[in-house]
């Protein structure tokens, strides 16, 4: 049984929801999101709260229950305050600046490495830090990690693009060789 599958969603006030054939379309004051489900759970909507249950008690459709519940809270909670990822950009020389609807990195690089904006995204980059904002959480987190994997943080002096908050495990460098 779902722990979180149980619970009933609370739908509110600002917030608009729309379910049609596992559909579900949610409407909120910094936009809107569509996504289709599986027809192997079941989504109602009830006086003002929203019903996830499995249609057939199956372990794959277990599985399901709280992993869509846990979508459509995202989506409410993304279209009421949206979601946020924070990156630093460490290193001598490395900077990031936003062009149009490109991000521009410098990163050590014979050549800046430019990337396309994706539609839903909003980026802020200052010198050193990137701040990546969505309404769609999958989105936000894989467009950050698209940018981290440009030039992950290296364990010895800590260069590269790392998330705020994330601690880099640091190793030791070489032992200089010393006469006995």
């Amino acid at each position: 049984m779902s722990r979180l599958g149980k619970k009933p969603i609370e739908i509110p006030k600002n917030v608009e929801i729309g379910i049609e054939d596992n559909t579900v379309v949610v409407k909120g004051p910094l936009g809107e999101m569509k996504r289709e489900f599986n027809n192997a759970i079941s989504i109602r909507l009830e006086d003002g709260f929203i019903k996830v249950s499995p249609v057939k008690t199956r372990g794959s459709t277990l599985a399901l229950w709280g992993t869509y519940s846990s979508l459509i809270r995202n989506m409410i909670e993304g279209v009421i305050n949206g979601f946020t990822k924070k990156l630093i950009v460490e290193g001598i020389g490395f900077k990031s600046e936003v062009s149009g609807n490109k991000l521009i990195l410098s990163l050590g690089f014979s050549h800046p490495v430019e990337m396309v904006i994706p539609d839903g995204i909003d980026m802020k980059a200052e010198k050193n830090k990137i701040e990546v904002f969505g309404i769609n959480k999958e989105l936000v987190g894989q467009v950050a990690a698209n940018i981290r994997a440009l030039k992950k943080p290296e364990p010895y002096k800590g260069k590269g693009i790392r998330y705020e908050g994330e601690i880099i495990r640091r190793k030791a460098g070489k032992k200089s060789a010393t006469s006995a």
